[in-house]
């Protein structure tokens, strides 16, 4: 599941935010993150927490807050990483499982759970194309066919100013 949460973070913050300076780059990467921390967690036969827990996610926005006090340009730049792990959660239905989500306050015992993603088997394939029509539309609406805005949001995980309505 990479392009359902890639592509629908991305296009969830830009219509809400519609901000050109916020890196998506940092919102993709962030949309991804819970999945590849519990896959690898759940290798060591844990489960599908930490990473899909409220409180990771707080935790990651902390961390930002404070690992960049006084350095407004990189806490911008970080920021899209707890923005995309919330949407990851949103994205997954992470909520509608309250043991792991509300995750050591409704208890610490989680079970042997598999990840949402794995569990939904064949319904990710329509939740992917989803994800792809979703990076379609930011292709045209970022006009990533030219190769300048292409290099710019590669470089800078953002997007024209130009953009903004």
């Amino acid at each position: 599941m990479i392009l359902w949460f890639a592509g629908m973070a991305v296009v969830a913050v830009w219509v809400v935010f519609r901000d050109p300076a916020l890196d998506l780059r940092f919102v993709a990467a962030g949309a991804l993150l819970p999945d590849v921390v519990d896959g690898l967690v759940g290798v060591l036969g844990v489960g599908p927490w930490p990473a899909h827990t409220l409180l990771a996610a707080a935790g990651s926005l902390v961390g930002v807050m404070l690992a960049t006090r006084g350095r407004r340009v990189l806490r911008r730049r970080l920021l899209g990483l707890p923005i995309g792990i919330l949407l990851h959660l949103v994205l997954d239905g992470a909520w509608a499982d309250t043991t792991v989500f509300w995750w050591p306050g409704l208890g610490t015992d989680v079970g042997a759970q598999r990840l949402p993603s794995v569990e939904r088997g064949a319904a990710n394939i329509l939740l992917e194309s989803a994800g792809l029509g979703a990076l379609v539309w930011a292709w045209v609406r970022f006009r990533l066919h030219e190769p300048e805005r292409r290099r710019q949001l590669l470089r800078s995980g953002r997007v024209g100013r130009d953009l903004v309505e």
